[in-house]
């Protein structure tokens, strides 16, 4: 069902061997209008080879084209325009989705473990909106590279280690109160941190005692590592109420303590392949070579880094996966540390290193301005999420006050409407978030096509007649649902080979104004012939909307 490939098989017949068939493939178009055809070969490449103007390259080109799989093969000024037989493109699309709706657009672009490195909240410190794109997009990866075949390990990377917990710890015992933890563990833990970073621009042996305690830490003192336990398990049940709000899972919670006893081994191989070397105290790996600042490994007073512990478990993850690729879905301002990372395991001898993959993406602001827990600046990511239910509940009870499961509805609608609008950003742009526009049923939005899947499946419910591909749709109005249809594999094979979310979610909505203008101007229940073949068209718009939603994360409720 790949009509891209007819039209090239056609214009290599037609071209022989004056062009090959990756330079084909690579130079077909599609028009932004049906009007000006379905697929178009420019030939103004082919102007030096023939010596000819564009123009007359193509009606010589048109004229050679066996035009059979075609509706028409028509040159307008320097491109030759392919026009799909309409009816045999119905029929093969509507069929292969109704024969098999869950699988449709699955395809085999690899195989293999992925590792994906997301979400890794900080222990002690709530789930804001700042962690809401590494846990949707990487969520969404992990989903779309299972319909091309790969085999993804969701991996929760947790911030449970480093200096911060000596901060903690010290603002715990200075300000903190055991009862106060218990009743509310995570907003007091956040009042500790925040007060510490206060009180340590006043006083700055804070951070020298903060340091010393972190290292009590790292050598295991009873005490402090109890306390750190105790904030560890407290943040995991706010996570986990929170990820369950989302719908996402993870195969893994291993971080950054779990690689403590798996440094030395790294550090070692290191120091025995001659790649360490001192600077002002603490040890590097100069990286000069690859255009980078030197990777710190140790600190002066021998502390661990990120950087160590990211190489133990790189070296972890590819002895335990045997991955084929490894991906970290973290901000765009860690780019250089991931530079660096397989820098370093590219000097260690290890040309896996090629496959690790740095995700990064841009940041949401609110009113323009960063977000930080440091200066007591966050927006609580389960606070929106209830926010944005409680704005699709009043939405639907004034749509459809009798709705039976109005608040499972509500909840799909609002929760599905901020994943929706994190991902129909394209991943390195930055957006200001504003919750109004976000949970709307109208415009650019996740409540817009889960609407519109909704009307596919009332327009299903309100006829006994059943859906049927077999019978010739004809109809022209039909024509850009269709294309959009049979475009889905091509958009997960897209979205696949960017790790661009984005290209699934502005499809689905495309799709979605395509099926609602073609909706507005047709009587899809009219008893006629073709009706079976509309109905078709209708169920399977329902199935491929649904379908590109749960790539997403993002529920399809059969009612709004």
């Amino acid at each position: 069902m790949d009509f891209k490939q007819t039209v090239s098989a056609a214009l290599q017949a037609a071209l022989g061997t004056d062009l090959d068939a990756a330079t084909i493939d690579a130079a077909i178009e599609t028009p932004k209008t049906s009007d000006l055809g379905d697929y178009a070969f420019p030939t103004f490449a082919l102007a030096k080879l023939y010596h000819k103007a564009p123009k007359a390259i193509a009606a010589e080109l048109a004229a050679k084209i066996d035009a059979t799989p075609f509706q028409e093969v028509r040159a307008v000024g320097g491109y030759v325009n392919f026009f799909l037989d309409k009816v045999s493109y119905a029929h093969a699309v509507l069929t292969t989705i109704a024969q098999d709706p869950a699988h449709y657009g699955e395809q085999q672009l690899g195989a293999g473990n992925v590792p994906i490195d997301m979400s890794s909240p900080n222990i002690a410190k709530p789930m804001s909106m700042g962690h809401l794109r590494s846990t949707v997009i990487g969520n969404a990866l992990a989903n779309i590279l299972t319909k091309v075949g790969y085999s993804p390990i969701k991996i929760n990377h947790l911030g449970d280690w480093g200096t911060q917990f000596g901060k903690l710890i010290v603002a715990y015992r200075k300000w903190g109160a055991e009862a106060d933890v218990k009743k509310d563990p995570i907003h007091y833990l956040v009042q500790y941190y925040v007060q510490f970073h206060e009180e340590a621009e006043k006083d700055p042996s804070l951070d020298d005692q903060a340091r010393a305690v972190f290292k009590q830490l790292e050598d295991g003192d009873p005490e402090v590592h109890a306390l750190w336990q105790w904030f560890r398990d407290e943040s995991l049940k706010e996570f986990t109420r929170i990820y369950d709000m989302l719908g996402v899972s993870f195969d893994s919670f291993n971080g950054e303590a779990f690689y403590n006893d798996k440094m030395d081994g790294v550090v070692q191989e290191l120091e025995d392949k001659h790649l360490l070397k001192e600077s002002q105290g603490a040890e590097i790996v100069d990286l000069s070579a690859y255009d980078l600042n030197p990777a710190l490994i140790k600190k002066s007073d021998g502390a661990t880094l990120y950087m160590t512990r990211d190489l133990a478990a790189a070296f972890y993850r590819h002895q335990q996966y045997d991955f084929v690729q490894s991906l970290y879905v973290v901000g765009g301002e860690q780019r250089e540390h991931f530079d660096q990372l397989k820098a370093v395991i590219k000097e260690m001898g290890y040309d896996w290193a090629d496959d690790i993959h740095h995700i990064p993406f841009g940041l949401i602001t609110s009113g323009g301005k960063k977000l930080s827990t440091r200066k007591g600046n966050i927006i609580l990511l389960e606070r929106v999420l209830n926010d944005a239910i409680a704005l699709a509940k009043q939405q639907i009870a004034e749509k459809h006050p009798d709705l039976a499961n109005a608040d499972q509805v509500a909840h799909e609608v609002g929760v599905g409407a901020v994943i929706f609008h994190d991902l129909k950003n394209e991943r390195l742009d930055s957006f200001d978030f504003n919750l109004e526009e976000v949970v709307r049923f109208e415009g650019e939005t996740g409540p817009y096509v889960q609407y519109t899947n909704a009307r596919a499946n009332s327009i299903l419910n309100k006829t006994a007649v059943k859906p049927a591909a077999e019978v010739a749709l004809t109809d022209a109005s039909a024509w850009d649902v269709l294309k959009l249809l049979g475009d889905y594999p091509n958009v997960i094979a897209r979205a696949a080979k960017a790790y661009e979310p984005s290209v699934v979610a502005k499809y689905a909505l495309r799709l979605a104004k395509a099926f609602n203008k073609y909706y507005a101007n047709t009587k899809v229940l009219v008893d006629d012939a073709e009706l079976p073949a509309r109905l078709a068209m209708v169920k399977a718009t329902s199935s491929v909307l649904t379908a590109a939603l749960a790539l997403l994360g993002v529920a399809a409720p059969a009612e709004m």
